[in-house]
């Protein structure tokens, strides 16, 4: 059973057909080699990374805890927990594109 730390949601091991479906984030992006990993699905890694900036990332957003509790993915987080999505389209938002 493959399992999200963000979003939660859960798949059994055959319903997963593409080995992408469920990636490692870093805690601390730019600082892979002590950074800590969890295991997100590819539609929470991809709107994290679309949200917000690896500085961001590395600094207010380093725990699941943290991410959870942004006001950025709650609609985001609402509405994830209702599909069994395991691809959808994501956009860079003006605000990272604008700090990157």
């Amino acid at each position: 059973m493959a399992t999200c730390a963000l979003c939660r949601r859960r798949f059994p091991d055959e319903a997963i057909a593409d080995p992408q479906a469920f990636q490692d984030h870093h805690l601390r992006p730019e600082r892979r080699r002590t950074s800590e990993t969890v295991r997100l699905c590819r539609p929470c890694h991809d709107q994290i990374h679309a949200l917000f900036t690896n500085e961001q990332l590395r600094e207010e957003y380093n725990s699941v805890a943290a991410l959870r509790g942004a006001d950025r993915l709650q609609g985001y987080l609402d509405w994830i927990r209702t599909t069994t999505k395991l691809s959808i389209d994501v956009t860079t938002s003006n605000r990272v594109r604008e700090q990157r």
